[in-house]
């Protein structure tokens, strides 16, 4: 339940099949797996909603939230701090990298996650296998030393609460302007 098997497809059509940057990457994982994460999601999402853990702000992977909800916020913040005749500055993180083992310290102190929940997400997080898989062979399986496996029910989430804290740093350093201060 915790091997993953990587299916490389050409991107596009008239990509050169002989480069491997023309191949994406698709992870598989085995059904058991997704069922016992959509399981776990579902009772993680709960307790986060339940105890109102999670960023107002936060758009992405939420029910009722959506990209284009995002990006009218910041066009109206933009537009508000214009008419106001103040300096605007957009500012954009791919954070989509940095995602290692440090999200299970993450879990248990910002979120309180802890004994079997975090022995979980530990055993779920570590010791994960992955391999490669062509029509003609396949590779042996290597050890997956850090991240999420993409693909997985609870990558998102789990995403969104590793970056959660990104917004209170910026505002501890005075980035974000008075008149939002407030908002989550």
């Amino acid at each position: 339940m915790k091997a993953a098997c990587i299916t490389p497809i050409v991107k596009k059509a008239d990509m050169d099949p002989t480069e491997t940057k023309s191949y994406r990457p698709i992870s598989n994982l085995s059904v058991l797996s997704k069922l016992l994460e959509r399981l776990v999601c579902k009772q993680l999402k709960s307790y986060l909603q339940d105890n109102r853990l999670l960023p107002d702000m936060q758009s992405a992977f939420r029910a009722h939230h959506s990209t284009e909800t995002a990006v009218l916020k910041v066009l109206s913040d933009i537009l508000f701090a214009l008419d106001s005749g103040n300096l605007t500055l957009l500012t954009l993180l791919d954070l989509s990298a940095a995602f290692d083992i440090t999200l299970l310290r993450r879990l248990q102190k910002s979120y309180g996650l802890c004994d079997t929940v975090l022995s979980w997400f530990t055993s779920y997080l570590t010791a994960r296998t992955q391999y490669v898989r062509t029509s003609v062979t396949s590779s042996s399986p290597s050890v997956v030393l850090y991240g999420v496996p993409q693909g997985s029910v609870l990558g998102p989430i789990l995403f969104v609460l590793y970056t959660a804290d990104v917004l209170q740093l910026v505002r501890d350093h005075g980035l974000v302007p008075h008149a939002y201060a407030d908002d989550t």
